[in-house]
């Protein structure tokens, strides 16, 4: 039974650690003041509805750590409920790993990261699939992309923390690049045209 929602990180070996390192008072602070959030906060949401991509973390029955790349349009990863979050499983390279872990270890792991910003969450918690549920997979579903939806994994969070933002280097998606440099591009084809002007009235 956990006496904080922290605990699920904090286990007696890492607080044992943290007193070690001189950290543990800041973080017993941190729990008397309320400790980590374990429900969808708009925070949360709105973080959701600008990220097209996590990691997903899961183990096996053996305890041997998976992560998997998950990526969609913005938004993909969505609200279920107020403890839950949800993605459509669309057909990859067919090895099901994700799939055979939570056959047999429900714990799961989500890693959000927003590179531009310099902004990460982490969420713990365990996952499910759920393959006959035609009224969620529909509300999962990316209208944009043409792929078949195989099935849908729920997130049930347990807490979830705010990660500090040091070290993290910037980095941008094409979609967030493209309109930086089409108007580079309209800029020096305008300019361009200024100068062929010129020259015609020399």
């Amino acid at each position: 039974m956990r006496t904080f929602s922290s605990d699920i990180a904090f286990t007696t070996a890492v607080k044992t650690i943290q007193t070690a390192k001189g950290s543990r008072a800041g973080y017993a602070r941190m729990e008397q003041g309320g400790s980590w959030e374990t429900t969808v906060t708009p925070q949360l949401e709105s973080f959701l509805l600008e990220l097209d991509m996590f990691y997903l973390g899961t183990s096996n029955a053996e305890g041997q750590p998976y992560i998997q790349y998950r990526g969609g349009t913005a938004g993909f990863l969505k609200k279920v409920d107020d403890r839950t979050l949800g993605f459509a499983d669309f057909g990859g390279n067919r090895q099901y790993i994700t799939l055979g872990n939570l056959s047999e270890n429900p714990k799961a792991f989500i890693f959000l990261m927003d590179y531009a910003r310099s902004r990460r969450i982490k969420l713990w918690g365990k996952a499910r699939v759920v393959d006959d549920d035609p009224s969620l997979l529909e509300h999962l579903r990316d209208p944009s992309y043409p792929g078949k939806v195989e099935r849908a994994i729920l997130f049930e969070i347990e807490a979830w923390d705010v990660n500090c933002p040091q070290h993290i280097h910037k980095r941008f998606s094409q979609t967030q690049v493209a309109p930086v440099i089409e108007a580079l591009q309209t800029r020096i084809a305008e300019l361009e045209a200024q100068l062929s002007a010129r020259d015609l009235h020399q």
